[in-house]
């Protein structure tokens, strides 16, 4: 099928997805737990990664301009890789799901999609849109179950050309060790696009406007209940501001509205499961130990998997709490003796994802930029909400292959390149 066809399957959903956008983001809502405004933001993100994805693929159509030699005819064009599988996360269930799948399909391969197993609906619904919109049959297959099981037989198969997954780090290197192993009846080095977690700082410098800095760190750290890759959970302040920031981050956060999602008041919802509770409640014990509860820390399962958004001080940068994703409303607050020394904690984790600083000094914004070792970094903004063909989103170290979803190279991930050659003289 032609590129700019593929292209226009792409438009055409863009255009349903508008249609429909409050019944899918009620879907969104009802299965993991999102708030109004973000179900209505993943919305919207779905929509640009059809409509940039699909112009991307145009661009991408026309073979680039290659160095002249006299008495040859020379072109590069890019063909598609093969079958792939599609693993997808919960807390995104539709935009990354649906850029994920169309950014290889657009590039002319067929999928194999299996969704997170708390979020089968969602991707059914997703489904019924891809029947709607006249995709061929066969294209796109969805397969729903547990990840343990299917990821890794998908994972495995030797018809698999690549894998492009979003999740766990410990997911993801487990498949990137599979799919480094051969079988028989495999001809090819499977590709694996991998984006994994974040342990994400914010630096808040002396020279910062404190109240822009605790809203961006409280929207960062709380939005969706912390359960982003991107969301800040370490905020690193500088020591002469410390205390005058605590005490204004403490009642920002006392003021988010929780409850049940439904509402269009609620910021937080619940968590997405038992499993994500108990994780939570290990880290708010380990965290009374290795610094001070200032606010939150109690979980209520009674009505949901709710849990208050919680806030430590006085961490160590070394500390578990510091160190490991949570993947809750659990934020480690960090003194710092000053710029240089936040910078030195925000790049002493194995994660590289998303990160953000705070200052009004130009000199410190051009430190930041150069010394702020990840894929996504932001200056006086929070650390989440990256904008489709703004933003492109990917991380470093152990927080992916650094893919740079709805970026100008992402779609050269699921391609591979031919030249030809033809004498003339």
């Amino acid at each position: 099928v032609p590129p700019a066809k593929r292209a226009s399957y792409l438009f055409k959903m863009a255009g349903m997805f508008r249609k429909q956008k409050f019944d899918l983001a009620a879907w969104i809502i009802y299965e993991v737990g999102k708030n109004w405004f973000e179900a209505d933001a993943e919305m919207a993100e779905a929509i640009d990664f059809l409509e940039y994805y699909g112009r991307e693929m145009i661009r991408l159509s026309s073979p680039p301009k290659l160095v002249s030699i006299p008495a040859e005819k020379n072109e590069l064009r890019y063909l598609p890789l093969g079958v792939g599988a599609i693993i997808t996360p919960w807390n995104f269930p539709l935009a990354i799901l649906t850029g994920m799948t169309l950014s290889a399909v657009v590039t002319g391969n067929t999928v194999v999609v299996k969704p997170s197993e708390f979020a089968p609906a969602t991707a059914f619904q997703f489904m019924n849109i891809v029947k709607e919109a006249g995709l061929p049959k066969g294209v796109i297959h969805l397969l729903t179950g547990r990840g343990a099981t299917i990821g890794r037989y998908l994972v495995r198969h030797p018809k698999i050309r690549f894998i492009s997954f979003t999740g766990s780090k410990k997911v993801g290197l487990e498949i990137n060790e599979i799919a480094s192993k051969t079988v028989p009846g495999q001809k090819w080095i499977k590709r694996v696009i991998a984006e994994m977690g974040g342990k994400d700082a914010i630096i808040v410098d002396s020279e910062a406007t404190i109240e822009k800095a605790v809203e961006g760190v409280a929207k960062s750290a709380f939005g969706f209940g912390g359960q982003k890759c991107s969301a800040c959970s370490r905020v690193i302040i500088d020591q002469k501001i410390y205390d005058c920031f605590v005490e204004k981050l403490i009642q920002k956060t006392k003021s988010l509205k929780q409850g049940n999602p439904e509402d269009p008041q609620t910021l937080m919802g619940p968590l997405v499961s038992q499993a994500a509770i108990d994780k939570a409640k290990h880290y708010i014990e380990l965290g009374k130990k290795e610094g001070k509860l200032l606010l939150g820390g109690h979980v209520e399962t009674e009505k949901g998997y709710f849990i208050e958004p919680t806030l430590f001080g006085e961490v160590s940068p070394d500390a578990r709490l510091a160190q490991e994703e949570v993947f809750a409303p659990v934020l480690a607050l960090i003194k710092a003796r000053n710029f240089d020394h936040a910078l030195e904690i925000a790049n002493n984790t194995e994660y590289g994802l998303t990160g953000a600083f705070f200052t009004k000094n130009p000199k410190k914004i051009k430190q930041g930029r150069e010394m702020f070792h990840v894929g996504s970094l932001y200056a006086n903004r929070g650390c989440t909400g990256a904008f489709v063909g703004v933003h492109p989103f990917g991380g470093f170290n152990m927080s992916g292959t650094d893919s740079k979803a709805g970026g100008p190279d992402y779609l050269l991930l699921f391609m591979q390149a031919k030249t030809f050659s033809q004498r003339v003289t």
